[in-house]
């Protein structure tokens, strides 16, 4: 079994490492620190499954599944994250990926999600799953927050917490304009004119 960890974090690549070398008897692993070093490694040798760091450098949208998925359309995805699984799992599910798995999961949990993912089925936790029952009973209408990237929803959420544009230009290290563009997207896209209505939708769909 070949299995590519791709993450900008040593440590997490070490530890997953240490985990799937203990589960798994035979096992070959790469790593991978940007979608650049992934791409290119998947050019150059097929893998079975591919672990892949939501928040890669150089990836860091949905696009980047289509940049793998042209070099190696039938490698198995399983998506790695500290992101919030309920706003994160099903784009990347719908992108196409086999599975999602929060960074504070146990290693009990780690292997089972490796597992599914090669035995061809879907992962994603109770969590998720609960909410995608939910909102198939209730019926819910379609979830403005789904329409945002992943840096849009990064920064609604800040917005929504009552943060200004240059505590959030400061944090995620980016320009006070580049904060305001990307604030008149998500006001559009979430159907809003100010925070205080962001932040009523953000309660309406965030669940």
């Amino acid at each position: 079994m070949k299995v590519l960890i791709a993450d900008d974090h040593s440590v997490v690549r070490q530890g997953v490492s240490l985990i799937l070398k203990e589960a798994f008897e035979e096992i070959e692993l790469a790593h991978a620190e940007t979608i650049k070093d992934t791409v290119d490694i998947l050019k150059n040798k097929v893998f079975d499954l591919l672990l892949l760091d939501i928040n890669l450098p150089g990836g860091d949208s949905v696009d980047m599944i289509d940049k793998i998925r042209a070099v190696q359309d039938k490698i198995k995805i399983l998506m790695f994250s500290a992101y919030d699984e309920e706003q994160y799992a099903l784009r990347y599910i719908h992108a196409g990926v086999q599975g999602y798995l929060n960074k504070l999961s146990s290693e009990d949990k780690i292997i089972e999600a490796v597992n599914a993912v090669l035995k061809g089925e879907k992962y994603i936790s109770n969590k998720v799953k609960d909410r995608i029952f939910e909102n198939a009973i209730n019926k819910l209408p379609d979830n403005p927050l789904d329409s945002l990237s992943n840096r849009e929803l990064q920064i609604a959420n800040l917005l929504a917490k009552g943060e200004g544009n240059l505590e959030i230009a400061n944090k995620l290290d980016i320009r006070m304009s580049t904060v305001s563009t990307y604030k008149s997207r998500i006001f559009e896209k979430m159907g809003v004119n100010n925070v205080v209505s962001l932040v009523e939708k953000f309660r309406l769909h965030k669940g």
